[in-house]
């Protein structure tokens, strides 16, 4: 099993540490930004020299070409603002590449609820958060600088009226982004909980109104709804302080400017030195501090907040994980499809009275256990799944077939927890299969495969904390056999390409990756389908040879059944189960399913019919199309799925 891993660093250091790894991008961005202020420096610096020397002083041709140079740094600045949008892009989009794949490991690892929605909208939700904090942070920083410049070079007592309420506003600001962060937290955690308890709420108002339950449901709500809304007017009141920061360093100093003008002209401030002081609070300084107050300040918070969702940070454990001893034990049903005696679902284990010790033994929870599971894929759609019982041993090997739309795949993502079922229970070693100790326990291969670009070896480690040793590696690959495409690709530390591999090749490399998981469960549903028969065999019996292994395989030939020790054959409702032979004796839809597949001309095993007809046709039968022939006694009504068309036999 996986021994726990030390808590990792918070977001704020990995954050660092991403922007450390990327220092030239960093310079490459900050050389570009440098550009960029020319324009800043000018607009005021330029603009007072035109006063100055040229229209106050009767030189109309001066002024003009000081504002024709403040154009040009307009065209300069314009340049390096195309430029920093490239420098921006190649550090936000690595970023958002390493959430995609932390949302995508973690959506598979542990069957994450939220991996969809990280994936499609939180993972861009931060991309595009974290490009307006760079571009945020980094214009007022360059703008500020630009223009403080350029105060000092027109008089240096301009400084003494800007500076000190530029910086206690922003120094106000500073003080109140993690207090906002905390709040906006706060605010989005009460919210989320009052969508979740009126959707658990608004499907049973009905019952809630017949029983008469009104107000104790609606004192359950009140509670979340006062939740949000203190959480709404602590963040008001915050928001409060911010605007307070920018009115403080932003329009303060608009205001002390013209108040202090006839100070500021008594110690050598000219005229049009004044005007470009006020050009620089105006429309570079003020316009720069209000984007990095909302900016920053909004959207700080709310990228904390998601980069903590999708990174697993201070994430609450999952209590679900432990096993919930409160239920009784599930009474065993007489079907076909339930061998083994249940056992609480909760229970990771079950004592077994024998005759001369009672309770002497303990026998551990199954790997899979379904117990009265019914599913849907709707509320008026027919079930696929009706009142399934079944129990998969650990170390168990199982073969699921049945006809396309039979629920095979459905049972996959049940036992993986991505579904859940409308009634009954599904548990993974004695934990339902929605928690975190079950997806730690059990890995889902499914029919597409999914490779990502970068490295073999990482395409092979998503499912193992820390890298994988190259011994494990190639050990594995010569298991599942993916030693060939591993040596032709170069080796582990090859660069993939995956529209370059073949759909084959990518399911080696998935099966491989869950062949190298500690998970003891594995679920192939089809995962083998675009193999050849020998690979599909091979891979097969590596899942099944697993040591501590539990293999539940969707077969996608029939050769996968005959490998499996047992066989759950499904068709809705009806399902069976056993091993090959008994079902091949007993099971008219597994006779149908073996009839279609099976390429050999003889069934694998003489059935000893009776009457002496065979269950699985031969060539030589005249118009029989490789169906299942009745095989009672002359005279006999044709049993019902006998035939794989439904007809009678002499209208083939």
């Amino acid at each position: 099993m996986i021994g726990e891993t030390p808590p990792g660093p918070g977001p704020y250091g990995r954050g660092l540490s991403f922007l450390r790894r990327r220092w030239r991008v960093l310079l490459r961005l900050v050389g570009w930004s440098v550009l960029e202020t020319g324009q800043t420096f000018l607009l005021g610096y330029a603009l007072a020299r035109a006063l100055d020397e040229g229209f106050l002083a009767g030189r109309p041709g001066t002024g003009l070409g000081w504002l024709a140079v403040a154009g040009a740094g307009v065209v300069v600045g314009a340049y390096g603002t195309g430029r920093v949008y490239g420098a921006v892009a190649a550090l936000v989009e690595p970023l958002r590449d390493r959430l995609v794949e932390r949302v995508v490991a973690r959506g598979v690892r542990e069957a994450d609820d939220g991996a969809l929605s990280g994936l499609t909208q939180q993972v861009e939700i931060a991309r595009d958060t974290f490009a307006g904090l760079v571009m945020v942070s980094r214009s007022f920083v360059f703008t500020a600088a630009g223009a403080l410049v350029g105060l000092f070079s027109l008089a240096p007592p301009l400084l003494l009226v800007v500076v000190p309420p530029l910086a206690v506003g922003v120094a106000l600001f500073a003080v109140t982004l993690r207090p906002l962060a905390r709040r906006q937290e706060a605010y989005l955690v009460a919210d989320e909980a009052l969508a979740a308890r009126l959707g658990a709420v608004c499907p049973g108002l009905r019952d809630i109104t017949a029983t008469g339950a009104e107000d104790v449901i609606g004192a359950d709500l009140a509670g979340y709804v006062e939740a949000e809304e203190r959480a709404a007017r602590a963040l008001a009141r915050w928001s409060v302080v911010r605007v307070a920061s920018l009115a403080v360093g932003g329009q303060f100093p608009a205001v002390l400017l013209p108040a202090t003008a006839p100070w500021l002209l008594a110690h050598g401030v000219t005229p049009g030195a004044l005007v470009g002081a006020l050009a620089y609070v105006t429309q570079s300084l003020l316009p720069a501090l209000r984007n990095l107050v909302h900016g920053l300040g909004t959207g700080g918070s709310r990228l904390a907040v998601v980069l903590r969702r999708l990174t697993g940070a201070e994430m609450p454990p999952d209590e679900a994980g432990e096993a919930d001893g409160g239920q009784g034990e599930a009474e065993e049903a007489d079907r076909e499809a339930c061998p083994g005696t249940s056992a609480p679902d909760g229970a990771a284990s079950r004592t077994v009275a024998s005759p001369d010790r009672p309770a002497s033994r303990t026998v551990p929870a199954p790997a899979l256990r379904l117990s009265g599971v019914t599913f849907a894929h709707g509320p008026h759609a027919e079930p696929v799944l009706q009142g399934l019982d079944l129990d998969l041993p650990d170390g168990g090997h199982l073969a699921v077939v049945g006809p396309s739309g039979a629920g095979k795949s459905t049972l996959t993502l049940l036992a993986a927890g991505l579904l859940r079922p409308g009634s009954g229970t599904v548990t993974v070693y004695g934990a339902p299969a929605g928690a975190r100790a079950a997806a730690a326990r059990r890995v889902l291969i499914p029919q597409e495969a999914y490779v990502h670009t970068g490295t073999l070896a990482e395409n092979l480690s998503l499912l193992r904390p820390g890298p994988v040793p190259r011994r494990d590696l190639l050990a594995a690959a010569e298991a599942v056999g993916l030693t060939p495409l591993l040596e032709r690709l170069g080796g582990p530390e090859a660069v993939v390409d995956p529209a370059a591999l073949s759909a084959g090749e990518r399911q080696l490399i998935a099966l491989t990756r869950a062949y190298l998981s500690y998970a003891p469960l594995a679920l192939l549903d089809e995962a083998t389908c675009h193999l050849d028969p020998e690979a599909e065999e091979r891979a097969e019996r590596a899942f099944a040879a697993r040591p501590g292994g539990t293999l539940l395989v969707v077969a996608h030939r029939i050769t996968s059944a005959r490998r499996a020790e047992r066989v759950l054959v499904m068709d809705g409702p009806r399902t069976a189960y056993g091993g090959h032979e008994e079902l091949l004796d007993r099971s008219p839809g597994y006779r149908e399913l073996v009839g279609h597949w099976d390429p050999a001309s003889q069934p694998a095993l003489a059935l000893g019919d009776a009457d002496g007809v065979d269950a699985v046709a031969g060539p030589g039968l005249a118009g029989d199309g490789r169906h299942v022939v009745a095989h009672g006694p002359v005279g006999q009504v044709q049993r019902a799925r006998d035939l794989g068309d439904g007809g009678a036999l002499g209208g083939q």
